[in-house]
């Protein structure tokens, strides 16, 4: 058995004190300071030999050769799988979570006031990975014209996403025939999933009927040029600007690779996709994830959906030095509420 998971009860109770005191102070723990605890009968001397063992044990480092111990991720994760006793969110954080997420919002505005309420209630970043199209299905498309052969295409799903596509005509058309192709257009795909649409406007381009009506060949040609791209933005991220306020990204370097990720998305794409196919909540605790290879960055996230689908998912994006025993009950019970609106 790996010697981590044979930690004493003295042992653990120090790392569990340890990882508490640097999470509400920020600064490195000594052994004297922590001997003095009264729920510690432990001499300075003792104290020490305990932390070092656990040092030992990649549990706990130094950051300066004659400081304190802090955690290590390795310490962090022992802590939230072993040692934390979580309880439901409080009173005042579930209400504000209910009545912040509304039901008569669309979907888009729903997914986005989640990721302004946890980023709110826990001061971390608040992410949430909207619905893939593979989940939606196609309910209707709106084509309206801006200026000269500029088109805004309108495109919403059975669930209620809305996404918007501006494109340019390649060929003059009238507002008349923009409704007749819009009416078309929505006939013809309603209730595919929109990973299928444009294969099938594709397919629908081959037909005899699309090379002898004028009208059938220009909505197709709108609709391939309103369907281009269609798999929009999936990651919505709410407070980024969080991580300037801890002390670990005072670094400069270490604050441009973070937000360079946090800009980028892809990695933080196929980390939150990871949770989605898991089906539960994952907490990525610094170099857990290719994403937090900056250091000192937790990704806590968990899925959402209806009863028979799981749609996305939401969580929070903050330093490795944070509140875990408040924030995994905030991001779960975010996740029931937002599931709940959404099955209605």
């Amino acid at each position: 058995m790996n010697k981590v998971e044979e930690l004493g009860d003295r042992e653990q109770a120090v790392l569990q004190a340890i990882v508490k005191e640097y999470i509400t102070t920020g600064g490195p723990i000594g052994s004297s300071q922590l001997a003095r605890r009264p729920d510690f009968d432990l001499s300075p001397a003792t104290m020490r030999n305990v932390m070092a063992d656990l040092e030992e044990l990649g549990l706990l480092e130094k950051p300066h050769t004659s400081a304190g111990r802090v955690p290590t991720d390795r310490g962090y994760r022992f802590y939230v799988d072993t040692l934390l006793n979580l309880r439901d969110p409080t009173l005042k954080d579930r209400e504000l979570i209910e009545q912040g997420l509304k039901s008569d919002n669309g979907v888009e505005e729903t997914l986005q006031d989640a990721s302004k309420l946890l980023h709110f209630i826990t001061r971390h970043a608040g992410v949430v990975l909207a619905p893939r199209p593979s989940a939606s299905l196609f309910h209707r498309i709106e084509l309206i014209r801006l200026k000269e052969n500029r088109i805004l295409a309108v495109l919403v799903s059975q669930s209620g996403q809305v996404k918007n596509k501006v494109f340019t005509a390649d060929f003059p058309i009238d507002g008349d025939e923009l409704v007749s192709a819009s009416n078309y257009l929505t006939e013809l795909l309603t209730r595919a999933p929109f990973e299928e649409v444009r294969g099938k406007i594709i397919s629908e381009m081959e037909t005899e009927r699309a090379l002898y009506s004028q009208m059938i060949s220009k909505s197709l040609r709108l609709g391939y040029a309103a369907t281009h791209s269609i798999a929009s933005d999936r990651v919505m991220i709410e407070g980024a600007g969080s991580f300037l306020e801890t002390p670990e990204f005072a670094d400069f370097e270490r604050a441009r690779s973070l937000f360079r990720a946090l800009e980028e998305k892809t990695k933080l794409l196929s980390l939150l996709d990871q949770v989605q196919r898991a089906n539960e909540m994952q907490i990525y605790i610094g170099t857990e994830s290719e994403f937090s290879s900056a250091g000192d960055v937790t990704v806590i996230a968990t899925p959402y959906g209806t009863a028979d689908h799981v749609l996305g998912t939401i969580g929070v994006i903050g330093p490795t030095r944070m509140n875990y025993q408040r924030v995994i009950p905030l991001v779960n019970f975010t996740a029931q509420v937002l599931s709940k609106i959404l099955q209605q």
